[in-house]
């Protein structure tokens, strides 16, 4: 089935194509770009091919010679570290809106353990993947390649789980048994985590420590368990093109591959994997929040050229309550510094994210004022 799903696909002359017919087989084989990979594809179908301007900025990334994404040492920080530890986590999400943690509580083990239950899932027998493949969020877990397949300019060469954690877990039916438990031990630990960002955040602006966790910003998260297998033409498409991520927090496990990065003054620097570390990320929900005191920066994901596949595993922590209105906090507001952004629900929000393309405009941009 493969086979004759990318013939057809790539067949198309310049005057008959159709892409959204392409997607459409495509995603209808419920193969993935896993599939395709195992098919033996030597050139990509025209739909995961990014317009020109997006690979001539590939061509043109800064070889940046020195690691420039703070790396922060938490040990200590229930002692008089702590200030430091602010201090070092306020400076980064200021000037780039990412950082990585190490000495986090996460026990190697269980990190690698996370790992490969994702790998195992997406490397399982298409008639095992065949039951979650589906775009319909309806139980809390699905598998897809590309949320945005069908109103994207181009996909890009990565297949997804998505589980919504919380503010209620999925029946434990729906979650694959194959990464099930490392699944539920990483909704632990990453909840814990999150709550002690969260506090060093809003120590950073001079919030009370518990002010995001009030507002439910832990509660709502969602987790991705991306899958990059090799791409044999890298040149030609990325692994998730450039955007801001729409939530308070993202924490993120990736391997040892690498690929992230992060715009900065203009330019890509690469988030190089660090043994142990968890990467995390200021959302566009938190910028507001802060008033542009922290910065929601815009990142992306290379297509994979090594053969060995790429996996990372994201939790978005989002506000679950979908009904109070959201904005700049009254503590952050100043006739100095009066509000940026308006306000808005987090239904209104959401509904603006799904409906988009995933892309390098901030959703924040909407609200601004």
């Amino acid at each position: 089935m493969a086979t004759a799903t990318t013939a057809s696909m790539t067949s198309s002359t310049d005057q008959e194509y159709d892409r959204l017919n392409d997607a459409k087989l495509f995603d209808d084989s419920k193969l993935g770009v896993k599939g395709l990979v195992d098919s033996g594809v030597a050139s990509i179908p025209r739909f995961f091919i990014h317009p020109s301007e997006t690979l001539s900025d590939l061509k043109t990334i800064s070889q940046v010679e020195r690691d420039i994404i703070p790396t922060i040492d938490l040990s200590g920080v229930d002692s008089n570290s702590r200030s430091k530890i602010v201090e070092q986590i306020s400076s980064a999400s200021r000037e780039f809106g990412f950082f990585q943690i190490v000495n986090h509580g996460v026990s190697v083990e269980v990190m690698e353990q996370m790992i490969g239950g994702i790998k195992g899932l997406h490397e399982q027998s298409p008639e095992e993947k065949t039951r979650w493949y589906r775009r319909d969020m309806g139980t809390g877990v699905a598998i897809f390649s590309n949320f945005d397949l069908f109103h994207s300019k181009a996909a890009s060469w990565r297949d997804t789980l998505q589980v919504y954690l919380g503010p209620t877990l999925p029946e434990l039916q729906e979650i694959p048994e194959i990464c099930r438990n490392e699944l539920l031990e990483w909704n632990i630990q990453t909840k814990r985590v999150a709550e002690l960002l969260m506090e060093l955040l809003c120590e950073g602006v001079r919030l009370d420590a518990g002010r995001l966790k009030e507002m439910t910003c832990l509660e709502g998260r969602t987790m991705v368990g991306h899958y990059y297998p090799c791409c044999p033409q890298p040149d030609l498409t990325v692994g998730i093109a450039s955007h801001t991520d729409p939530g308070v927090v993202t924490v993120l496990l990736q391997d040892d591959i690498g690929g992230l990065q992060v715009k900065y003054n203009g330019e890509w620097v690469d988030v190089k994997p660090v043994p142990g570390a968890l990467v995390i990320n200021v959302g566009d929900i938190l910028q507001i929040m802060s008033n542009d005191e922290y910065k929601s920066v815009e990142h992306r994901v290379l297509a994979n050229p090594h053969r060995e596949p790429r996996v990372s595993i994201a939790v978005f922590f989002n506000p679950s309550d979908r009904v109070s209105l959201f904005g700049p906090l009254p503590e952050l507001i100043s006739s100095q510094k009066p509000a940026q952004y308006r306000q808005f629900t987090m239904e209104d929000y959401l509904k603006r994210f799904l409906s988009r393309e995933l892309d390098g405009k901030s959703l924040a941009n909407h609200y601004k004022l």
